[in-house]
């Protein structure tokens, strides 16, 4: 998946960017209170996608 559309993504769940980083931006969900990394890459894996949302206490699948 690009980077930019997974942000994209994350924004309109709710999360915001934190702070950014030299190699990774931290993202933060105020619902959940929890934050996480997302890294600096074109492309992510979709793994990594999932693993993301759900550190930041997100569903990875709509019912």
């Amino acid at each position: 998946m690009k980077r930019r559309t997974f942000i994209r993504t994350l924004e309109a769940r709710g999360c915001t960017l934190k702070r950014s980083g030299a190699k990774h931006d931290i993202y933060f969900n105020p619902l959940t209170g929890l934050s996480t990394t997302v890294p600096r890459h074109q492309e992510l894996a979709d793994t990594l996608c999932q693993a993301v949302l759900k550190q930041l206490g997100l569903r990875t699948r709509q019912p």
